[in-house]
């Protein structure tokens, strides 16, 4: 039997439904499942939470060169966090809005890095060097577990180079920005279409013209765009993928 891929990476822009597919895929295989933008939104917070202005770049990279983050199963009690540098789930608990636990210095901050403040500010936080430098050991010593599946922007072409299968999924801005309300609206909210959408554009203009390890596909990337599939047609079509990945390593 043709062993699927050990390490998968999906890319994409935000509210392509990386994380729902990511989720999907590491319950059915029984892979790890590991949220890479959670790392940039925990630096964003904490860098919100000092009163640090997000435009110091020195600053800001300070924080991420010395903090502890942890990402952890939402199950597990956040006191652990302090012997563990990073874990991942291998699969989500049926609370949604609490995927994941995560610390910063041993301090629960799950809810806070979803916030909304978080949400504009972390793309420019994401495009410092050293910020991503920083957060970039840390995956690539995560991911040398294997079988992993990775969700971020530049996990297929800077941080798992050689991942065995590399995705990315993207969908039309309109459907993002409706999915995005969605999410904004069940976590009670109030925003409209129109703003999610200016967020939608502004993040995918920030993110795919920074310096630093830009929002791209990797040369080798399998291109899914889901604007008209549901989450289950999506999850097939992924493992569509994964299969034509693992014949050609075989």
């Amino acid at each position: 039997m043709t062993r699927l891929p050990r390490t998968i990476a999906i890319d994409g822009p935000a509210a392509s439904g990386k994380s729902v597919l990511a989720e999907r895929l590491a319950a059915r295989l029984g892979y790890f499942y590991f949220d890479t933008g959670l790392m940039y939104r925990a630096v964003t917070n904490e860098a919100l939470t000092r009163n640090v202005s997000i435009q110091d770049e020195n600053a800001v990279t300070q924080i991420a060169e010395t903090i502890e983050i942890n990402v952890l199963p939402a199950t597990e009690n956040a006191g652990d966090a302090a012997s563990r540098m990073a874990s991942v789930p291998s699969r989500v608990p049926d609370d949604a809005s609490r995927q994941f636990t995560v610390t910063v210095d041993g301090r629960d901050v799950s809810y806070q890095v979803r916030r909304p403040e978080v949400d504009r500010n972390v793309s420019a936080v994401s495009a410092y060097f050293g910020v991503r430098r920083a957060m970039t050991a840390q995956q690539r010593r995560i991911a040398e577990r294997g079988c992993i599946i990775m969700t971020g922007r530049d996990i297929g072409t800077v941080v798992l180079p050689d991942a065995e299968c590399k995705i990315f999924l993207t969908a039309s801005v309109e459907v993002r920005a409706r999915r995005r309300m969605a999410d904004r609206l069940a976590r009670g909210q109030s925003v409209t279409l129109e703003q999610m959408r200016d967020e939608i554009l502004k993040r995918d203009a920030i993110d795919s013209s920074r310096s630093v390890a830009p929002l791209r596909p990797a040369a080798d990337a399998i291109h899914l765009d889901n604007s008209a599939l549901t989450i289950d047609e999506t999850v097939t079509r992924a493992l569509d993928i994964l299969n034509q990945c693992a014949q050609e390593w075989a």
